[in-house]
């Protein structure tokens, strides 16, 4: 029972990251930390996800599973009769606010213990330096399946919008064998022999983050370039089509579709803590970290603000409830220019994204390796371009073909409680800290210990138990073949590693 709550020291971890057989290239500074925070939050959500908080959402819950916690806590069996959730209407502007504040609780103890602890792994590494080894295996195991559930759900997404571009620009249509998953939600064949485009997009992000993170990192650059361009020409160039009417009544269901427009946006904004996850290969982690992060948070708050404005002035927000409401309401407006430019910007957001998202799992898996919990080939590092390149390799791997074979569209969910636990976690680790080692130097402090960060708590537990039970029992199934795996294999490892 010892072993599973002995904490690592940082004196150590910071040690073990300096051995020259393991250690990582320092080469990002604060604008490559700010562009892979955005390349992470930024996807194709800023273009869908508003229109949906905005219009509600019609409810069929059908049973039990399907129901979010929360709902059979407050109503009990009268959950499943629920027929909707009201819209924030033209107020959703407002629901992106209440969620950056709530981000930002998570955030401000993110950059604590990041500048503290400037080490790859991020929820990880914190938890193993403060709440003990079985909590870290546990965050850790989270944290692999957050970053590989999420990036096959949006390489899905990937291959349908390209197919849509291809079709669009040039009136082509890739063959629906090698462009559709070959099962469905429901895991019927499609059809389908697999879904190549899904598979290659991740292979080719692999390849370019085994060459080095400089070169993974001004792709991702490039991409943030491009995909704020998008946004910024349909804020400027639909502003001219506002119809102040549409802005009234501005909160159409009062402060209850606002706050549930806040439980659908939130997703909108997981990935900032990717920005962590860079810690060792950060040139001035102390300093860069924490701004990173917040300059993250604050970057994406206003473009996700505009575009929910500029969204709700242009269309009724009734109409908005659809795939596409950007792209539908540009449609509509006869403003087809702005309307692709949009398609190409959700199409590099999602590029972007993939690429932030193989670069945080491969480096989780390095630092567990690191730490003997995984296999030591985890760990290894590229002689020449100073990459954990048989992580990256595995976890492209393991990422693509599922990819390929799976509309995993409905799990996405297990990504967002994934990432809500991470981010409990870490506030319980920067109180934790604070006990034990008041006096260890601290370049950024949490303002008002313990609230805040107990207000992170609340906040992210609220936010889970909006989850469906089902996403709750997929969780603990997974957890406990993390478990397993820890028990039989993990524990055994580590009585011998350098403490």
């Amino acid at each position: 029972m010892r072993q599973f709550w002995r904490t690592k020291s940082i004196d150590t971890l910071i040690r073990t990251s300096e051995d020259p057989g393991r250690k990582l290239s320092k080469s990002l500074g604060l604008w490559s930390l700010v562009c892979l925070g955005i390349g992470a939050v930024i996807g194709s959500g800023i273009f869908t996800v508003s229109g949906t908080a905005a219009a509600g959402q019609t409810l069929a819950y059908g049973s039990v599973l399907h129901a979010p916690v929360l709902d059979l806590l407050l109503h009990g069996s009268q959950a499943l009769s629920l027929t909707g959730r009201p819209g924030a209407g033209p107020g959703i502007s407002l629901s992106f606010v209440l969620v950056a504040f709530a981000c930002a609780f998570a955030g401000l103890c993110y950059a604590e213990l990041a500048s503290m602890i400037p080490i790859a792994g991020s929820a990880y590494t914190y938890a193993y330096a403060t709440l003990g080894e079985l909590v870290a295996w546990i965050l850790g195991w989270d944290l692999i399946l957050e970053y590989a559930v999420s990036n096959m759900s949006v390489a899905v997404g990937f291959s349908a919008y390209l197919n849509d571009l291809f079709d669009n620009l040039f009136g082509l249509h890739l063959p629906a064998q090698w462009s559709q998953p070959m099962l469905d939600e429901n895991l019927h064949f499609t059809g389908a022999y697999f879904n190549l485009p899904a598979f290659l997009v991740l292979m080719a992000l692999t390849w370019l983050l085994v060459r080095g993170v400089r070169e993974g990192a001004g792709a991702n650059n490039a991409m943030v370039v491009v995909k704020i361009f998008a946004v910024l020409l349909f804020v400027g160039g639909a502003m001219g089509a506002i119809r102040f009417s549409n802005y009234h009544p501005f909160l159409p269901n009062g402060m209850s579709g606002v706050i549930t427009g806040a439980a659908i946006v939130f997703f909108a904004f997981i990935g900032f803590d990717s920005v962590s996850t860079a810690a060792e290969e950060c040139r001035n982690p102390q300093r860069d970290l924490p701004l990173g992060i917040l300059i993250t948070l604050i970057i994406c708050t206003l473009l996700y603000v505009a575009v929910a404005l500029v969204l709700t002035g242009i269309a009724n927000w009734k109409t908005l409830d659809n795939a596409a409401p950007v792209a539908r309401a540009l449609k509509d407006l006869g403003l087809n220019q702005i309307r692709g430019w949009v398609t190409i910007g959700a199409l590099v957001g999602m590029l972007s994204s993939l690429l932030v998202f193989q670069y945080g799992q491969a480096r989780v898996w390095f630092a567990m390796s690191r730490d003997r919990l995984l296999p030591d080939a985890f760990s290894r590092v590229h002689a020449r371009f100073q990459t954990p390149h048989v992580s990256t390799i595995i976890a492209g791997i393991v990422v693509g073909i599922p990819s390929g074979v799976f509309d995993i569209g409905t799990l996405a969910d297990l990504a967002n409680i994934g990432t809500l636990f991470a981010f409990i976690v870490v506030s319980v680790g920067v109180l934790a800290l604070r006990r034990r080692q008041p006096d260890r130097v601290r370049s950024f402090r949490v303002p008002w210990a313990p609230w805040l960060p107990l207000l992170s708590v609340a906040c992210c537990l609220l936010l889970m138990l909006g989850m469906p039970l089902e996403t709750w029992l997929r969780f603990f199934v997974w957890l406990l073949i993390g478990m397993l795996i820890y028990l039989g294999y993990g524990r055994h490892r580590t009585p011998h590693a350098d403490w």
